[in-house]
């Protein structure tokens, strides 16, 4: 996923490859030199402080990386005559922190932590505000996976849930508007056993809001309403009555809710515990 961080008014690319977050260093060094950031990433190469750091990254974090020609990168730094450049590190070492693109968005990408210790190079100040903004976007792409992955997960078992009851309660000679009567009666046993209140109750009570009561459920809910649909299916083909099914499914909610929650109050849940 290609991202942008806004750094001091500096645009730095950002993206994630095989697991690994690369952020531009190209973009970086554009704060100190506009026009010429190949030199200033070329300088910051020269150091032997930057060989040591890349060389120990490489070996913790890459089963493939050359030892044999790091060291020779290592005993060379320093020197008046010594350069190197991202290209002949990353194939020199077979280096996965660094990794160069070309094109329109080309440019040298690096691994988080060395892109945050070439910052501080660039500048303390620079590198501080990438930080503060590095984890602002992950908590912002961390919010986003959590709500994708529970909405699938509830779908994924609604789906289960519905073959169910077109199976085992909807008889051939019934309506339309008959079998969907059955699907809600249904889908509010499981608002029941969870929420403690039906669909309508609920939009009843919050008019203002937009979506269903599903939409506005937390991760822990979605998970346990995720089991309780697989239950209820089951329930179902055992040939369990509705009135059976709720009470064991609002047992089965309150046990998991608990769990999910730990230490809060089965009260603050809003789980039907009648």
């Amino acid at each position: 996923m290609n991202s942008k961080l806004q750094v001091l008014d500096q645009e730095i690319g950002a993206y994630s490859l095989n697991g690994i977050e690369y952020i531009c260093i190209t973009d970086i060094a554009r704060y100190k030199s506009p026009d010429r950031t190949g030199a200033v990433i070329g300088n910051w190469m020269r150091n032997r402080n930057t060989i040591e750091f890349l060389g120990i990254w490489g070996q913790l974090n890459n089963t493939a990386f050359k030892v044999i020609e790091f060291d020779e990168f290592r005993k060379q730094a320093g020197l008046n005559s010594f350069t190197l450049t991202p290209t002949q590190w990353i194939e020199s070492t077979h280096a996965i922190g660094l990794i160069s693109k070309a094109g329109r968005y080309g440019g040298t990408y690096a691994q988080k932590d060395i892109a945050f210790e070439f910052a501080s190079w660039i500048s303390v100040e620079f590198k501080l505000y990438l930080i503060k903004e590095f984890q602002r976007l992950k908590e912002q792409e961390f919010a986003q996976l959590g709500w994708d992955i529970r909405r699938n997960l509830a779908k994924v078992n609604y789906q289960i849930h519905t073959d169910a009851i077109k199976e085992n309660l909807i008889p051939d000679t019934l309506t339309k508007q008959q079998i969907h009567s059955v699907y809600a009666s249904e889908a509010d046993l499981l608002n029941m056993a969870l929420f403690g209140i039906t669909a309508k109750q609920w939009r009843d009570q919050n008019s203002e809001l937009k979506g269903n009561m599903r939409d506005h459920a937390n991760i822990h809910q979605l998970v346990c309403l995720a089991n309780l649909e697989s239950m209820n299916a089951h329930y179902i083909a055992e040939g369990l009555s509705q009135s059976d099914r709720l009470k064991q499914l609002n047992t089965l909610a309150i046990s998991q809710m608990k769990v999910l929650l730990k230490s809060v109050p089965v009260g603050l849940m809003g789980i039907n515990k009648s």
